[in-house]
């Protein structure tokens, strides 16, 4: 199947208000041609709003969006050029999986034939690998077969953009992941726009070009998805991106003889040499994170340094995942699958300098990011 790339799209202050409560505050974002972009963000952050608004279900109490050259901010769904696949399919029960796809090409005001649909209809069904199932009713197809006719359903209108809306949170996580892949695959052969939304970062993280995280109706960040794993700009960002929750300790770093000393909760660690240039933050109220892949079991001459005690293991396949309390401070660590590890057995955990992250505690902006000044 054959298919231009997509077109450009601009939010432009878009601002929307529902009474008190803001959804979208002064949303300023540019997606690229061909780009897939994924709207990530916890349950009311705004994300879902964006694509409403992008789609005209809504309208915005503020601010413009253009699709490629033409400005759609008044323009209603039907004439923005665009497609939409949502969480659940909507598909027609009474309809073959064939009429299911060819129902959009014979929507009013479309000039088609039905030898010119049937050949659309096929083409589709051959790129989405469901050729096969064009004669069957959709409760005769699985969960995963549904979906990619919601997909091809969009497709055949052959729009400038494509919205979808969690396509994948009714499969189970083993035809999620496999989904991923496929429509991974589908976008680098298309080359069209499409903005995704999710709340699953690992999703996001795997399929997108760039990812827009949003919180509290905010754009908090947007940019590829290695950049923003290893540079969140604030804590929010740092501990919603990630498996797991980043380790945080509130404290400070205070001079102790010759050297740096960052105090957390009854925890002194010595600052290694090559963290020296934190003198700047001196006396500061600081949140010091680190991911769980960063806390070591034995001593690092590049870490952090404290004794604990293990709390819990879990096995998590090519990896353990321990928490450990050292002092008053549970922390989360990483291990071989094969190290043996046993409850109750006292260690000493290496919080690794290239992995170390300073957060101001009340702003939440980042200080210093992935180890910056380890390096």
């Amino acid at each position: 199947m054959n298919q231009d790339s997509g077109a450009s799209i601009a939010f432009r202050g878009i601002g929307k208000r529902y009474g008190e409560t803001v959804a979208l505050a002064d949303l300023d974002l540019t997606i690229r041609p061909g780009e897939f972009v994924s709207l990530l963000g916890p349950s009311g952050s705004g994300k879902t709003t964006t694509l409403n608004i992008l789609a005209g279900l809504i309208s915005a109490d503020s601010g413009s969006i253009m699709i490629g050259d033409t400005d759609v901010t008044h323009l209603s769904p039907d004439r923005r050029g665009i497609a939409m696949v949502f969480q659940n399919y909507a598909l027609y029960p009474h309809m073959t999986i064939a009429e299911n796809l060819a129902f959009p090409l014979q929507a009013r005001g479309r000039d088609l034939s039905k030898q010119a649909i049937a050949a659309k209809v096929q083409d589709v069904a051959e790129t989405l690998g469901i050729g096969h199932l064009l004669a069957r009713y959709p409760k005769e197809i699985s969960g995963g077969q549904q979906q990619r006719v919601a997909l091809g359903r969009a497709m055949v209108r052959d729009p400038k953009v494509f919205l979808l809306d969690e396509p994948l949170s009714n499969l189970d996580a083993r035809l999620r992941l496999k989904m991923r892949r496929d429509l991974k695959a589908l976008h680098q052969r298309l080359r069209s726009t499409i903005v995704y939304v999710t709340h699953d970062q690992s999703e996001a993280m795997s399929l997108s070009d760039r990812i827009a995280i949003y919180q509290g109706g905010r754009l908090q960040q947007f940019g590829a998805p290695a950049d923003i794993y290893r540079r969140p700009v604030n804590a929010f960002v740092a501990n919603f991106m990630g498996e797991r929750e980043m380790n945080n300790l509130a404290g400070r770093v205070v001079r102790a003889g010759d050297g740096l000393v960052f105090q957390a909760d009854g925890l002194d660690f010595a600052l290694p040499t090559a963290l020296n240039d934190w003198a700047r933050f001196q006396d500061r109220a600081l949140t010091l994170g680190v991911r769980p892949q960063g806390v070591k079991i034995g001593g690092r001459s590049d870490a952090l340094l404290c004794e604990a005690v293990l709390r819990l293991v879990e096995h998590a396949g090519t990896e353990q995942f321990f928490y450990a309390q050292a002092g008053s401070v549970e922390l989360s660590g990483a291990a071989a699958p094969d190290a043996v590890l046993a409850m109750g057995d006292g260690v000493q955990l290496s919080l690794l300098s290239r992995e170390l992250y300073l957060f101001d505690t009340a702003s939440g902006v980042a200080l210093v990011q992935g180890g910056d000044l380890a390096a």
